[in-house]
């Protein structure tokens, strides 16, 4: 029994971490469309968007084209600034962070790299006119090129607690599975000697 515990965990904790990112990002919702938020020749701009209630919630993410140092981007500072408002009232707010996103190289002749960033998501109660607006943030030496905010209508929103939850999940069954087989496996051979009746054949004579 305890060994199937742990084996639904290892199964329960390998979905969440490796399952859930994948099926997020690729199955769940329908596109509404890709925005062009930053280039170099026109710098920032603001991105109307037309939402309806059938699309909620909204997924939003970012295609972060960029140039980063060698050593990296430090953890904690943000390379840009997303939020979105609608009637003068702010409904997301969000920060990015390059540090903990896995790029793919633009041009292997080139230093820059693609960053797909997850921003948040929106519930759209009635359909109305959403402003995004992306800005610079505090991380230095990073040389941006473009900046696409993605959205995606009925998605499924990302949490990016997911998959280090699912990982912990998974090392926490996958432990326990395996002690469980060493445990079994380490049992003494044979039955044990049945205890002797108190009373009646064969117990202890008064």
């Amino acid at each position: 029994m305890i060994r199937l515990l742990f084996l639904l965990m290892l199964l329960i904790g390998a979905g969440i971490a490796f399952v859930y990112p994948v099926s997020t990002a690729q199955f769940s919702g329908h596109d509404i469309g890709t925005f062009r938020a930053y280039d170099v020749a026109d710098g920032f701009q603001q991105v109307p968007v037309d939402l309806d209630s059938k699309d909620t919630p909204v997924l939003v993410s970012a295609d972060v084209i960029a140039a980063i140092p060698r050593e990296g981007v430090p953890a904690g500072q943000s390379v840009l600034t997303v939020t979105a408002a609608v009637d003068g009232r702010t409904v997301l707010a969000e920060t990015l962070d390059l540090s903990r996103a896995e790029p793919r190289e633009d041009s292997p002749q080139t230093a820059q790299r693609i960053y797909r960033l997850s921003v948040g998501s929106i519930a759209v109660e009635s359909p109305a006119s959403y402003t995004f607006v992306v800005g610079p943030g505090d991380a230095e030496g990073v040389h941006l090129n473009q900046v696409d905010l993605i959205l995606r209508g009925s998605s499924v929103p990302y949490r990016d607690s997911a998959v280090p939850i699912g990982l912990s999940v998974l090392a926490i069954g996958f432990i326990g599975f395996v002690n469980s087989l060493r445990r079994r496996r380490t049992a003494p051979a044979g039955k044990a000697e049945p205890p002797k009746p108190r009373w009646g054949r064969g117990g202890p004579e008064r």
